[in-house]
């Protein structure tokens, strides 16, 4: 009989360390009872973890590249509250780059959202859109294709091999073969996958792999049939709940627009930082200051803080406290102090065909320090 050797102990000591770590502050409060205590109790939690958070330091380098535009509709975007002319406006998928020190005291290099449009396109959602609208509308009118993952890192000096870390807040519309790889052949195709990233392990929520293992029908339209079939296990890492990456880096547990959502919380020079999918706008976690027409006077008529993005209904309570979790966390911009520094993953495009329902503030991406290969690994 053949045995596994154990690693040791000095290895197995640093993988865990430059593993994710939970995060204490947060941990039980999404069980709170009765549903308005859980809301105080999320909020007091966020304000606790932000003070210990800003204290361990700040990234190295983050920027944020534009992937593509995508077409949505208006209504699903502010929860029905938007008064629209035009059923569909376009999001625009970013992918970040963030380097950081891991708590081994190692560089490391996250890629956050490296959308592959040819798999989005095979999520049920778009791929009924493309026979109702036909080709025309939603590759030329509401789509636009601005560049691949793949072709991301080379235009800032890095290599497929830098990458240590993969992670989505969610997996909607994610072919997650088309980018860690499979050992299985996608139909249609005559080979296997090859990841985009050869060294990087995908991080993410274990509700969100659970997901996929059986989809309700609530969720069926959103999640690509298949999209985790051959993924190799060893390249994929479950966590639960809250958990830090390294020094300025944490992904936080934000249910509710899906089981597993978790949201990405960096700390720069301009101070805290969220990206998230819970809105596609800033006017989604400030109502009060929207020029959307209809979306303030649905927060005030409703007594609300938060409108949220609304393409799944998993739980609407959940969501809603996940982004005021968001809006503990995030610090008022540099450029507009009314506004908090929260980049929806997919933002809403200020094209003029969606008048009148354009974002009243575009934070259009992130840029802060300088990215160098392999996180500036000698």
């Amino acid at each position: 009989m053949t045995t596994t050797p154990k690693p040791a102990p000095s290895a197995k000591k640093a993988q865990d360390a430059a593993a994710p770590r939970p995060i204490p502050e947060f941990e039980g409060v999404h069980d709170v009872w009765p549903r308005g205590d859980r809301l105080s109790a999320v909020r007091s939690a966020a304000a606790t973890y932000r003070e210990r958070f800003v204290q361990q330091g700040r990234i190295h380098a983050v920027r944020s590249f534009d992937i593509a535009a995508a077409p949505y509709p208006t209504r699903f975007g502010f929860h029905g509250a938007a008064l629209a002319v035009n059923p569909f406006v376009s999001i625009v998928n970013r992918m970040l780059v963030v380097q950081f020190d891991g708590f081994d005291g190692e560089p490391k290099t996250l890629v956050w959202e490296p959308t592959v449009a040819a798999g989005t396109a095979q999520a049920p959602f778009y791929a009924q859109l493309k026979r109702l609208a036909g080709d025309f509308l939603t590759e030329h009118v509401f789509a636009r294709f601005y560049q691949d993952p793949n072709t991301v890192l080379p235009s800032c000096g890095l290599r497929p091999e830098d990458v240590d870390f993969v992670s989505f807040d969610h997996l909607h519309v994610q072919d997650v073969r088309m980018i860690m790889g499979s050992t299985r052949t996608i139909p249609g195709e005559r080979a296997p996958r090859e990841a985009l990233f050869p060294r990087a392990r995908l991080l993410v929520h274990r509700r969100e792999l659970g997901t996929f293992e059986s989809t309700h029908p609530m969720q069926w339209a959103w999640y690509v049939d298949g999209g985790m079939d051959g993924v190799p296990p060893e390249r994929v890492t479950a966590f639960d709940g809250d958990v830090e990456l390294g020094v300025g880096v944490s992904l936080l547990w934000t249910p509710g627009h899906t089981d597993g959502n978790h949201s990405l919380v960096l700390n720069t020079p301009d101070g805290v930082w969220v990206s998230s999918e819970n809105g596609i706008s800033a006017d989604n976690w400030q109502p009060e200051l929207s020029r959307i027409p209809g979306v303030r006077r649905h927060a005030a008529f409703y007594g609300h803080e938060v409108v949220p993005n609304a393409n799944t209904l998993e739980d609407s309570l959940n969501q809603y406290d996940s982004m005021v979790k968001e809006k503990t966390l995030a610090d008022p911009s540099r450029r507009d102090p009314r506004w908090l520094q929260i980049l929806p993953s997919s933002e809403l495009a200020p094209f003029k065909r969606h008048w009148p329902v354009r974002p009243s503030f575009l934070h259009g991406g992130l840029n802060y320090g300088e990215l160098t290969p392999a996180g500036g690994r000698r």
